[in-house]
């Protein structure tokens, strides 16, 4: 089994954001593997869809809790269904990467995203396998990335922040079908 986490912020004033790339993410994988409706989950607290894919049995889940204390829901998630971190995907904006690009990477730091360091310290590890997906603008950013993170995504960044995340939906159908290491060297 595994535990498929997408970042990002709960209600409408966050929806279109940056930092809802993993949300947005999450909804296309939903669509793809044929997965139900998500439904609030308060004990998590989080919203969760179960699919049951051809590979192994996948729970999808959206954090309810704001993206600094996404840890809680996982980590909770984690218990509940009995999984270990290396059984945990995590899907999330990266302003690291060049927007329209998307990375997988295992066992590596929170590298300043806030979202993932909850994550960190409420399992204990971060040997847990993430989906990096880039929002980074081309032009020079006028705003703090905390403030940039929670902008509405323009018509343009749509189109391509729709690239990284149908780079990300295959990425993680190659996983689910072979391994995270086929996905890494086609998607790297």
């Amino acid at each position: 089994m595994k535990l498929i986490i997408g970042l990002g912020n709960p209600g409408p004033t966050y929806a279109r954001t940056w930092h809802n790339a993993g949300f947005l993410a999450l909804d296309e994988l939903n669509r793809e593997l044929g997965g139900g409706p998500f439904k609030e989950k308060k004990k998590f607290p989080a919203m969760v869809a179960e699919v049951a894919s051809d590979w192994a049995p996948v729970i999808l889940a959206k954090p309810q809790t704001f993206m600094n204390q996404s840890g809680r829901a996982v980590g909770a998630l984690l218990r509940f269904y009995r999984l270990t971190p290396a059984d945990l995907w995590v899907l999330h904006d990266d302003l690291d990467l060049p927007l329209g690009s998307m990375r997988v990477s295992v066992g590596a730091s929170a590298a300043g995203h806030r979202g993932v360091q909850s994550i960190i310290a409420a399992i204990g590890s971060q040997e847990f396998t993430r989906f990096r997906i880039g929002i980074q603008s081309k032009t020079p950013r006028k705003v703090p990335a905390e403030a940039y993170v929670l902008k509405k995504i323009s018509l343009t960044g749509t189109v391509k922040l729709r690239q990284a995340i149908g780079e990300t939906v295959s990425a993680i159908e190659l996983a689910l079908t072979k391994d995270i290491a086929a996905a890494m060297n086609r998607f790297n």
